[in-house]
C-alpha cells in the first residue's frame, strides 16, 4: 500500500516544512526562493534535485523569467495562470497539488514551482540528466540493416519506433511498476492489427505485479511469463527498434522499459529463436540456409554428446569397425568412462564461456578460444581426456554460440540427454528426446500456442518460419496474434 502525503498548503514555508521533512538526508534536494524585482510581495520557491534537473534551463526559463517579468497579477490564480501561460519559456508545465505526484516529479529531474499564497504547484519539465548514446546494440550485431540501437532513456526509445511507425494507429499507453522505484514502462501495440484479447491478458497481468522496484525488462518478463522448467523463453526481447517495429506489424504487443535499452515482445513462438533481423535484410535463399544452420545447431547440441556417450558406453555395433577400433585406441590409457569425460569437459568449457563473457573487451573472446585448446590439448597428451570427447564436446561448444537465445534451455536439455543416455543408452536418449519435444510442443505464451499458433500446417503459416519467403509471397499475418489478418500486396492493395 502506497504511503498517503496529502495535499499542498498556501503557504510557502508550510509546503518547504513538507517537502523538507520528506527528503531529509538528501543533500541533492535543493530549494531557492525568490521574489518579483517589481513587485517584492510576490513570493516564489522551486525545488528540484541537483545534478538530475537541468540548472541551466532552471535559471534561464524559470527563475530570470519570474525576476523580470511586469504587470503580474495579485491573486495567487491569475499569478499561476500568468506564471504558466506568459512567463515559463519551458515546453511541458502541468499543475498539481498532490504530494505524492510531487515527489515523482522532481526525483525523476522535473522543478516544483511554487507561490505564496497559493495550494498548487507547476511541475516543470526540466531533466538534465545524461543518457547513453544512441549505438548498435553488442548482442545483436548485423552486417546488413539500421545500425541504432535502444538506450536507457525511454523516451528516446519511443522517439525512433515512433519515426518508424508514422500512423495514428500505433498506441503508446503509459503507466509505472514498482512501489518505490515507480519505474515508467509504456505498451505498444498497432490498434487495427493487435488482438484485443491478448493485450487485456497483458493488463490484467501486469496489474498483478507487486514488487519494490522494477530496474530492468526482466523483472517484468519473470512476473508475465508462463513458465517454462527447461528455460525455453516465453517473451521475445530485443534491443533494436525495427525488430520492434517489425514485431509490431505482426500484430505483437512490446513493453518499454524505463531505464533499460531491453524491449519485450509478445506473444513469442517458438521458431523466433532461430530468427535474426539480418534475415529481412539480405535475399530469402541466404537468410533460409542461416535459418536451417541455426535450427540444426539447437539440436547438435543437445544431442551429439548423449548419442556419442550411448554408442560409445552400450551400443558398439553401431560404429563401423575402422572407427570403432581408432576411438578404443584413443581411450586405452583414459581412466574415466566416457559419460564422466563429457559431463566433465563440458562443465569446463562452460567455465571457459562464463570466463570469457564477464571478461571486459576481446580479451574475453581470447579467454574461451584459448584456453579451451590449451587445456584440451594438455589434457589429451597428459591422457586424461579422450581426443574424440574433446572434438564432440568442442562442437558442442561452437553450435550452442549460433542460438543464443537458446543458451539456457540447450544447457538444461544437454545435461538431462547426457544424464538419460548415460543410464540407459539410446532407449534413455529416445524418452529424454520425447519429454523434450512434448515440452515445446505444449509451450504457451499469452495463450497461443508457440509451435503451431493456428493449430494447423499450411503454406502461409511457413513462410515465415525456418524458411523466408520472398516477401511478395508473405501476404498474411497468423489469426491468434493479430484481429488484421491481410498484409498489404506490393502496390498497396489488399
Amino acid at each position: 500500500m502506497a504511503e498517503e502525503h496529502g495535499k499542498l498548503k498556501s503557504t510557502i514555508s508550510e509546503n518547504r516544512a513538507i517537502l523538507d521533512e520528506l527528503f531529509q538526508d538528501v543533500d541533492i534536494m535543493l530549494h531557492r526562493e525568490f521574489c518579483n524585482a517589481e513587485e517584492q510581495s510576490l513570493k516564489f520557491c522551486i525545488y528540484f534535485s541537483d545534478g538530475v534537473s537541468d540548472s541551466m534551463m532552471l535559471g534561464e526559463h524559470v527563475i530570470k523569467p519570474l525576476i523580470l517579468a511586469e504587470n503580474l497579477p495579485h491573486p495567487p490564480k491569475l499569478l499561476y495562470e500568468a506564471a504558466r501561460d506568459h512567463v515559463e519559456l519551458t515546453g511541458e508545465i502541468s499543475e498539481t497539488q498532490e504530494i505524492e505526484e510531487i515527489i515523482a516529479a522532481i526525483t525523476y529531474g522535473d522543478t516544483l514551482l511554487l507561490v505564496e499564497g497559493s495550494d498548487r504547484g507547476l511541475i516543470i519539465n526540466n531533466k538534465g540528466f545524461n543518457l547513453r548514446g544512441i549505438a548498435e546494440p553488442e548482442g545483436e550485431k548485423v552486417l546488413l540493416g539500421p545500425r541504432e540501437g535502444f538506450t536507457e532513456g525511454l523516451m528516446t526509445n519511443l522517439s525512433m519506433l515512433r519515426r518508424r511507425l508514422r500512423t495514428h494507429q500505433l498506441k503508446l499507453k503509459m503507466d509505472s511498476l514498482g512501489r518505490e522505484s515507480k519505474t515508467g514502462i509504456c505498451i505498444a501495440y498497432l490498434d487495427n492489427i493487435v488482438n484485443k484479447e491478448i493485450l487485456q491478458e497483458l493488463e490484467r497481468r501486469l496489474e498483478t505485479i507487486d514488487i519494490d522496484a522494477v530496474l530492468d525488462a526482466g523483472y517484468i518478463s519473470e512476473y508475465i511469463a508462463e513458465r517454462s522448467v527447461l528455460g525455453f523463453h516465453t517473451i521475445g526481447s530485443t534491443e533494436r527498434p525495427d525488430v520492434v517495429a517489425g514485431k509490431l506489424l505482426e500484430g505483437r504487443i512490446a513493453i518499454f522499459t524505463d531505464g533499460s535499452p531491453v524491449v519485450l515482445t509478445l506473444p513469442y513462438l517458438f521458431v523466433e529463436n532461430f530468427h535474426s533481423s539480418e534475415d529481412y535484410y539480405m535475399g530469402n535463399l541466404y537468410a533460409s540456409y542461416n535459418r536451417l544452420l541455426r535450427l540444426i545447431s539447437f539440436f547438435v547440441t543437445i544431442f551429439v554428446p548423449a548419442a556419442f556417450v550411448a554408442v560409445m558406453a552400450y551400443h558398439h555395433e553401431l560404429l563401423p569397425t575402422g572407427l570403432m577400433l581408432a576411438f578404443t585406441t584413443a581411450r586405452q590409457n583414459v581412466p574415466l568412462p566416457t559419460a564422466i569425460e563429457c559431463f566433465l569437459l563440458l562443465m569446463f568449457f562452460d567455465f571457459l564461456r562464463e570466463a570469457g563473457v564477464r571478461t571486459p573487451g576481446y580479451v574475453g573472446q581470447a579467454v574461451g578460444f584459448v584456453g579451451g585448446i590449451v587445456i584440451g590439448q594438455a589434457a589429451v597428451e597428459a591422457s586424461l581426456i579422450a581426443a574424440p570427447v574433446v572434438i564432440v564436446v568442442a562442437l558442442t561448444g561452437i553450435t550452442i554460440i549460433v542460438v543464443p537465445r537458446l543458451t539456457m534451455a540447450s544447457l538444461v536439455a544437454r545435461y538431462g540427454m547426457l544424464l538419460a543416455a548415460s543410464l540407459l543408452g539410446l532407449t534413455g536418449l529416445a524418452i529424454a528426446a520425447g519429454i523434450l519435444f512434448v515440452h515445446i510442443f505444449s509451450l504457451q505464451s499469452f495463450g497461443v500456442p508457440s509451435v503451431m499458433p493456428t493449430g494447423k500446417l499450411s503454406m502461409q503459416e511457413v513462410n515465415d518460419t525456418f524458411i523466408r519467403t520472398p516477401w511478395p509471397k508473405v501476404l498474411t499475418r497468423l489469426p491468434p496474434l493479430s484481429t488484421n489478418h491481410v498484409r498489404a500486396r506490393p502496390g498497396g492493395e489488399k
